[in-house]
């Protein structure tokens, strides 16, 4: 009840300055995702904010279930948010278009400019990768990053056995294999797969398939993904890791944060599920803040994100949401020590000093594996191939089990109706 009617406050502040012209320096505009951040850090920031600046700062929160829903918006100028979190491409595409402002921490104090302090080499260096022609480190700050792989039951499925992209194909789990419906997230780890060959010899690279978009590389993905779905139980945007802690799914295509909550939760109910990013190699994400083209308080919304690096923030956002902070402080990575885990090489992210850390291998992956990960990147006008691709897939040529359940449900339906009319002229004979 406290966080709805937050909301409304929140909502009325915004209305408030719309339309009796309250001093948009004194809102600030944040769009995320969906319980994506412990929300009681928004009123802390209000409070540092005014401590560190002497200014007023009221922040108004709203929160966005599909990147492109939050895209359009930017796109039109219908909305002057201040500070956005888009996923990796979306940031690509945006800089491509011109939408984004450049960072500029020049108010903020050295000793309290947490984004410089708590910089991961391994996430700078991939945000150089965003555009050879943009630094996009320049315009963003890596909010929560993490993996694309595989979840799965530890009692009906091996390591071996997920441990390769093929087990979504494997009929031996028919029926029980769940899939995100997230075209991008997909494709890239089916192409890895069938690109095996090509990448074994050096012909082709993890990066330049992630620019892939020809119509013979997705036509391929279209192919292979058409013998998968006649074992698909769903296609799905977030329900998957429910159906798996509930013993329904027995392998799932997933992120590593949706992995970690439903490993933890799965445990609870004695089921046992664990996550694997296969040994033919995938993709890694990011999320991260940007302040857009249209933005109307970018002091405030550069002091936020500074806010949002600060360790301890990090660390709430982190144990909040189940995903992993893009920060390279020691206090993060201290905080998720575990000595039952094994020994990891960590010195990609952290530097030096992290090798042999005993952290969860789903939150923070080896080296090894990140050698083996590549980002996935926007395809610009091309994405519309990628979107008729998936449409036909899900939609077009449905697979067997497809059928079955459309066949259930009208032979349901004509139960239903005669069961009716015998009922109704049970009913009047009774009238008689």
């Amino acid at each position: 009840m406290k966080m709805k009617f937050r909301f409304l406050t929140l909502a009325a502040v915004a209305l408030l300055a719309a339309s009796c012209g309250v001093d948009r320096s004194q809102v600030l505009k944040v769009y995320n995702w969906s319980d994506y951040i412990d929300e009681s850090v928004l009123p802390e920031f209000e409070a540092w904010y005014k401590a560190q600046t002497g200014e007023d700062i009221k922040v108004v929160y709203q929160t966005f279930d599909v990147n492109e829903t939050m895209l359009s918006k930017i796109e039109k100028g219908h909305e002057d948010y201040d500070v956005v979190c888009p996923s990796d491409y979306i940031i690509e595409r945006m800089l491509n278009n011109r939408l984004l402002q450049p960072l500029d921490f020049a108010s903020i104090p050295d000793s309290i400019n947490y984004i410089s302090l708590n910089k991961s080499p391994y996430i700078q260096g991939v945000f150089k990768s965003i555009n050879p022609e943009i630094d996009a480190n320049e315009y963003s700050v890596a909010y929560m990053w993490g993996t694309t792989g595989i979840l799965y039951n530890t009692d009906e499925v091996t390591y071996e056995e997920a441990c390769t992209w093929d087990v979504i194909r494997n009929p031996k789990f028919a029926g029980r294999i769940l899939i995100k419906d997230a075209p991008r997230d997909v494709y890239g780890p089916v192409l890895i797969y069938l690109k095996q060959k090509e990448l074994q010899e050096g012909t082709v690279t993890l990066q330049e398939l992630m620019h892939d978009s020809s119509d013979e590389s997705i036509a391929a993905v279209e192919a292979y993904l058409k013998e998968v779905k006649d074992g698909v139980l769903g296609w799905e945007a977030d329900f998957g890791k429910d159906q798996m802690t509930k013993n329904r799914g027995l392998v799932s295509l997933n992120w590593s944060g949706d992995a970690v909550w439903a490993i933890e939760e799965a445990a609870t109910v004695g089921v046992n599920l664990d996550y694997v990013v296969p040994e033919e190699g995938s993709t890694v994400w990011f999320d991260g803040w940007v302040i857009p083209k249209y933005a109307k308080n970018v002091k405030a919304a550069s002091w936020f994100i500074d806010f949002m690096c600060r360790p301890d923030i990090a660390i709430r956002n982190m144990e909040e949401t189940g995903y992993v902070a893009a920060n390279g402080a020691f206090e993060v990575l201290e905080s998720q020590i575990d000595d039952a885990c094994e020994p990891l090489d960590l010195t990609y992210f952290f530097g030096p000093e992290a090798l042999g850390i005993r952290v969860n291998p789903v939150l923070y992956p080896d080296a090894s594996v990140i050698a083996r990960c590549a980002l996935e990147h926007d395809w610009g006008a091309d994405t519309d191939k990628l979107l008729a691709m998936w449409s036909r897939v899900k939609g077009d040529n449905a697979g067997t089990s497809t059928y079955i359940v459309v066949a259930l449900a009208v032979v349901l339906l004509v139960v239903f109706f005669i069961t009716r009319a015998r009922s109704k002229k049970s009913r009047k004979h009774g009238k008689r």
